[in-house]
């Protein structure tokens, strides 16, 4: 099935609801005016990383002017086991972590709640905890499954014998640290109860899987849960699954039987809303006299919590991006007294990339070739891991476009040798990639005898542009323009669809939209008028998911940086950031460029701003803000550009489309620190690169 469009599928159409956003009147989650009575809750959070909460002092909170609830593990309703650990939420006195929600109070009025909240007296029974990720760590084990359904360990041939009769090799040990999620709408709900089914107006990604998880929760039939998510003001994966404050606002609205509205707090969103794990990398390069790759081995530690495990694939990216006749990759992680990680921005892929990238930029200055050359060499011909071909592949291409448009060939490869004043000025390459998913989901679309057509899906639009691209790709199906068609989005009640994430998400739902209104524009072809009472069809891919093998699905790009070291001060400034990418047919540019810059600006921002630091004393990140947990700013973000390739890929899905959202960070921090290592000579092995880090080895200025 291949889809047809008249200007549809490929133009730059503006967002749908960009009117509504810049006018006000799109509601997120928090601002549902409709309702009455609302009240407030304000969650109280551990003040101990490990232990039991031995006594709570509710009673004088109870006696206040608006208080409703106290709720505590002691009255807390009772909830069903959850598969995630974090959503059982005051099931127990058990504390897993500083911060975890132990009680919670129920006001009026937003005031009222957090301040009876900050006055409420826990004491505890508190443990030692252990909280400090090393590489050494006494409880390191190999884990069950990584994230997304990955073996934790690989291994093929002999690493270590490929590694000892290696021409040039390269032995580094590679760190990020935590790394926190802060879209711009913090996690909001807005819970309502009608007897036994319940309302959620929830900040997420995915209102089809929070729905299914609340409903469970709470031991009801998924169709009495009716969750709403219209607008979301961002997720990068922290909204993938229901949270705390999902399940808090329920229980709330519950027990003081009137609607309850939460929305958390910046600091919160450093506890109960997950995290990238930190990672330290070992990265093993071994190659023969022309640069071409003998072996590689990719060894991680990482943390999970002893709530739940979740295991960030990082090394698996290393499986499949360049080829080598020995090969290995191995997950080791901790259960440490911390929060649970979870998904952020390209998770695995990103933290990992960055190491896999650092060390292949050191293997070249080992062979004395050119960085993008030594990529070029180890170009697979197929899918390393499993021998599959590629359903396309265009990384090579992305690396010479990207290298012409970038300036590449008037590099001199000697680091430390171009300078402007007090500045060391040099560039730097790293490839990037990402799986091209997708995930079985289910559409509507109708024909009205006016001419007009409606397609409703329970998609999410975290800012992407999801409603817009998934306008143009029913329409082209359709073949009509795109003012003719309305697109729903945000609504349980339209049934199983996956979540905006892994970017997968218009992959995912334009293949069902797209099935859907073929399967409409033939109905009504062959009917040849639409009657009064119109025309509905529905369409579900879950056959054409599964049928999707004999390939492997996935993006790729080139990452160029131009780095800029003051020998003074040790600032790094980075005024050039380029991105040349193989996705696939381009739904939209506006918001494809959008989407892939917004990705580049995040990775500039890993490699030298974001730093979660830990106070292992509390067990707790004490930058719990976003006046301490910098981010890039505007005066960081100068020249970014984002380029794309025509690709032609057949076999993706109908639309020939490849996920956007992610590619644009993985690959663009290795980028970066390399340009910094070219600039000035000092290599950064841990991020952010600091200017404490690079202070006292960089060269004294001359005159």
């Amino acid at each position: 099935m291949s889809v047809t469009h008249i200007g549809a599928v490929g133009s730059d159409l503006g967002r749908i609801e960009g009117p509504a956003k810049v006018t006000g009147e799109a509601r997120y989650a928090a601002e549902q005016d409709h309702l009455h009575d609302v009240a407030y809750v304000w969650p109280v959070q551990s003040r101990i990383a490990k232990g039991t909460v031995r006594w709570i002092d509710d009673d004088p909170i109870r006696a206040l002017p608006q208080v409703l609830a106290v709720l505590t593990p002691d009255n807390a309703p009772r909830l069903q086991p959850p598969d995630d650990g974090e959503l059982a939420v005051l099931q127990s006195r058990t504390v897993s972590y500083r911060g975890q929600f132990v009680a919670a109070v129920v006001a009026q009025t937003l005031e009222t709640a957090r301040e009876a909240a900050g006055q409420l007296q826990v004491d505890y029974d508190s443990e030692s905890h252990d909280v400090q990720l090393t590489a050494d760590h006494s409880q390191l084990y190999r884990p069950g499954e990584p994230d997304a359904g990955f073996v934790s360990d690989t291994d093929e041939g002999d690493v270590d014998a490929a590694l000892e009769t290696a021409a040039f090799s390269v032995d580094h040990t590679y760190e990020t640290p935590a790394q926190h999620n802060n879209p711009m709408e913090p996690h909001a709900t807005l819970a309502v109860w009608d007897g036994d089914e319940l309302t959620l107006y929830d900040s997420n990604q995915g209102a089809y899987s929070v729905q299914q998880s609340l409903a469970k929760l709470f031991g009801l039939d998924p169709a009495a849960v009716h969750v709403l998510n219209e607008h979301v003001g961002g997720g990068f994966g922290s909204k993938g699954t229901a949270r705390p404050n999902a399940v808090l606002a329920a229980m709330a609205a519950r027990v003081v039987q009137r609607p309850v509205k939460l929305a958390l707090h910046r600091h919160h969103m450093f506890a109960v809303v997950g995290y990238r794990t930190p990672t330290i990398q070992r990265i093993r390069l071994g190659a023969d006299a022309d640069g071409r790759l003998s072996a590689i081995a990719h060894d991680v530690v990482e943390q999970t919590s002893t709530v739940l495990e979740f295991v960030e694939q990082t090394a698996v990216a290393t499986r499949l991006l360049y080829a080598a006749p020995n090969r290995r990759t191995t997950h080791r992680i901790a259960r440490l007294d911390v929060p649970t990680p979870r998904w952020m921005r390209a998770p695995g892929e990103c933290p990992g990339m960055y190491a896999l990238e650092s060390a292949m930029d050191e293997l070249a200055i080992e062979c004395g070739l050119d960085p993008i050359e030594v990529r070029i060499r180890n170009e697979p011909h197929c899918d390393p891991e499993t021998g599959k071909p590629w359903s396309s592949r265009s990384l090579v291409e992305c690396l010479h476009r990207g290298a012409d448009l970038f300036g590449w060939a008037e590099r001199d490869p000697r680091p430390a040798t171009r300078t402007e004043g007090s500045w060391q000025v040099g560039t730097g390459v790293a490839a990037s990639t990402y799986p091209a998913y997708a995930a079985a989901s289910s559409a509507t679309a109708r024909a009205d005898a006016d001419g007009t057509y409606r397609v409703r899906i329970t998609a999410s639009d975290i800012g992407t542009g999801a409603r817009t691209a998934l306008t143009q790709i029913a329409a082209g199906a359709l073949h009509v323009p795109t003012d003719l068609v309305r697109v729903d989005i945000g609504d349980s009640a339209f049934g199983q669809a996956t979540i905006a994430g892994g970017s997968m998400g218009t992959a995912s739902w334009g293949w069902a939209v797209t099935k859907a209104c073929v399967e409409l524009r033939e109905e009504v072809e062959r009917r040849g008028d639409i009657p009064g009472d119109g025309i509905e069809v529905r369409a579900e891919t879950s056959a054409e998911i599964k049928a999707r093998t004999g390939y492997t699905f996935q993006g790729f790009g080139a990452q160029f940086a131009e780095a800029r070291v003051n020998v003074d001060t040790g600032e790094v400034r980075v005024p050039r950031l380029l991105g040349m990418f193989g996705v696939g047919r381009i739904i939209n540019p506006r918001t494809a460029r959008s989407q892939l810059i917004g990705g580049m600006t995040m990775g500039l921002s890993m490699a030298l701003h974001e730093e979660g630091v830990l106070d292992p004393a509390f067990g707790d990140y004490v930058n719990h803000d976003l006046a301490e947990y910098h981010v890039a700013t505007c005066a960081d973000v100068t020249d970014i550009r984002a380029q794309w390739l025509d690709e032609q890929d057949q076999h993706v899905n109908p639309m020939g489309s490849k996920g956007i959202g992610e590619i644009g960070i993985v690959g663009t921090a290795a980028a970066v620190a390399n340009a910094v290592h070219h600039a000035s000579g000092v290599r950064i092995r841990d991020l952010p690169i600091r200017l404490d880090k690079l202070l006292g080895r960089l060269p004294t200025r001359i005159g």
